[in-house]
C-alpha cells in the first residue's frame, strides 16, 4: 500500500503489475525506480540470484555455527574435508 501510495497509484495496480496481469509502461517503471531508489535497469532487469551470491544462506551460516561448536579437533576435520572437496571443485572446472 505504502508503495502505490508513493508512486501515486492504487494498490490494485501495483499488484496487477507484480503478477503480470499488467504490462508496465515506461512512465510507471520511472516512476517506480524514483521511489525505490534504483536505476530502471536495476527495476526492469534484475540480477538472477546464484549459488555464488556475495552473502552466505541461513542454511550455510548454522551449519558454520554448529561447526564452530565442535571440538577443535573435529573442526579441523570438518574443514579439511571441506577443503579437499572445495579443491576438486576448483580443480574440475
Amino acid at each position: 500500500m505504502e508503495l502505490a501510495e508513493k508512486v501515486g497509484i492504487i494498490q490494485t495496480i501495483v499488484s496487477a503489475i507484480e503478477t503480470n496481469a499488467l504490462k508496465l509502461s515506461a512512465e510507471m517503471a520511472v516512476r517506480f525506480a524514483l521511489v525505490l531508489g534504483v536505476s530502471t535497469d536495476d527495476l526492469l532487469m534484475p540480477v538472477k540470484k546464484n549459488r555464488h551470491s556475495a552473502k552466505p544462506s541461513r542454511k550455510v551460516l548454522r551449519r558454520l555455527e554448529l561447526i564452530e561448536s565442535l571440538p577443535m579437533h573435529q573442526q579441523q576435520t570438518v574443514l579439511k574435508t571441506i577443503d579437499t572437496m572445495l579443491k576438486g571443485l576448483r580443480s574440475a572446472s
